[in-house]
């Protein structure tokens, strides 16, 4: 019997019990379909947060409180409260004579409260800024103007909306000149930024912007720094800069040895590459999780074809009486094995890439840009593992099936 005749007889065998067949399958079916989801999700959430940072700026450091290893979070990306850093480190960033190459550095805290206006309220993020956010994010704002220098010394009470958090309150009035409530703070609107788009997993859109001082003082009650972002002229200078707001920061700081610094600089380039470190481990974590699935889907197919042999004893026994060799039989039960891991690892691909699909939808419709990605990688991946799996856990089956004695097997009822 050459492969040919194997693999036909295999598929009929399989279709004479569909049943038995596709329950035999069905732990290649899960497995697969989770290794195509993992691998289609992981490269598709990479996609997403690789594509939120590259739209802050590819020229941009960004500088946080506490201390950092280099291929590790910052302390404050954890959600721990540092106070390190304050208005005074971004002024000394952002001289020429400490950080040639630093444009503008503007300087953050974040909060979250309640807008109002008239009978309308939204929840929403506020961000305490300095005047040339503007200049650092390449943002404009589509009516009246943002805070100026003056209105943030101040400690004006100024207050620009983000584009939906204007549509929400106002709709089909100027905001421009209104009076607004934060947090039972009185407000007066001066200006609506252009609409952004999410950032960083941030809707830029909804947030209100305010001096940071009146942020500091009046709403947050804080005096330290939530972060500082430094724009440099030209990319090929971002090391050099990086090297400068360090050496700044320490000798302001009185730090004399690296490994005590109290603050955290990064470029984006550097953000990317450990964001993509982390999520490339956790989507190989993740596909080693559904390689279980594989194992007990590949002992699953083993354990029925051993009952097939015991079934098809008396076959075995008249091919043999016949002329059939050894090597005849362990190929026929061999491949049997491989086209039911195979057929499994077909389905598994379809349902694993329907899977993906969905979510694909569903975060798309959720106003993520999410793509949908299963690549011609993967699939050659899931297929030769199905047929790996197969002949690893065909082997003894067949194994067995060829070393039958045909007289035995002839008397066997």
């Amino acid at each position: 019997m050459n492969f040919v005749q194997a693999t036909k007889g295999s598929i009929h065998n399989l279709a004479s019990r569909k049943m038995r067949s596709f329950l035999t399958m069905l732990g290649m079916i899960i497995g697969i379909s989770s290794v195509i989801v993992i691998m289609s999700i992981g490269a598709s959430a990479q996609g997403l947060i690789l594509n939120q940072i590259k739209g802050i700026g590819s020229n941009l450091i960004g500088i946080l409180p506490g201390a950092a290893d280099e291929n590790g979070p910052p302390a404050t990306a954890l959600g721990i409260t540092v106070t390190t850093l304050k208005y005074d480190d971004a002024l000394a960033i952002a001289k020429k004579e400490n950080a040639h190459h630093v444009v503008a550095a503007a300087a953050y805290v974040k909060g979250v409260g309640t807008i109002s206006w008239e009978n309308r309220s939204v929840d929403t993020n506020i961000t305490g800024t300095t005047a040339n956010y503007v200049d650092v994010e390449d943002a404009k704002v589509s009516a009246g103007h943002f805070f100026t220098e003056e209105e943030e010394r101040s400690i004006s009470r100024s207050v620009v909306l983000g584009s939906e958090i204007a549509e929400s309150l106002f709709e089909d009035t100027d905001p421009v000149g209104q009076s607004v409530k934060i947090k039972r703070e009185l407000f007066r609107v001066v200006g609506v930024m252009e609409e952004r788009g999410s950032a960083f997993f941030q809707n830029q859109d909804d947030q209100v912007f305010i001096p940071l001082y009146t942020a500091q003082k009046l709403l947050l009650g804080v005096n330290h720094l939530g972060f500082i972002r430094a724009k440099v002229d030209d990319e090929k200078n971002l090391d050099q800069s990086l090297e400068d707001i360090k050496a700044t920061l320490r000798e302001r700081h009185e730090i004399t040895d690296p490994s005590q610094d109290d603050f955290s600089v990064r470029s984006v380039a550097q953000a990317l590459e450990v964001l993509t470190g982390v999520t490339n481990a956790l989507k190989f974590f993740l596909a080693a999780i559904a390689a279980i699935a594989l194992v007990v889907g590949g002992i699953g197919i083993m354990n029925i074809m051993l009952v097939s042999v015991n079934e098809r004893i008396r076959e075995i026994g008249l091919r043999k009486a016949v002329g059939a060799k050894n090597a005849s039989i362990l190929i026929q039960f061999l491949v049997e094995t491989i086209v039911i891991a195979f057929g499994g690892g077909l389905i598994g691909i379809i349902f694993g890439a329907g899977i993906a699909g969905v979510v694909a939808l569903v975060a798309n419709y959720l106003g993520y840009k999410w793509d949908f990605i299963v690549t011609l990688n993967s699939i050659f991946l899931a297929s030769g593992v199905s047929v790996l799996i197969g002949l690893t856990f065909g082997i003894y089956p067949a194994y067995r099936a060829a070393k039958l004695d045909p007289i035995v097997a002839l008397r066997h009822e």
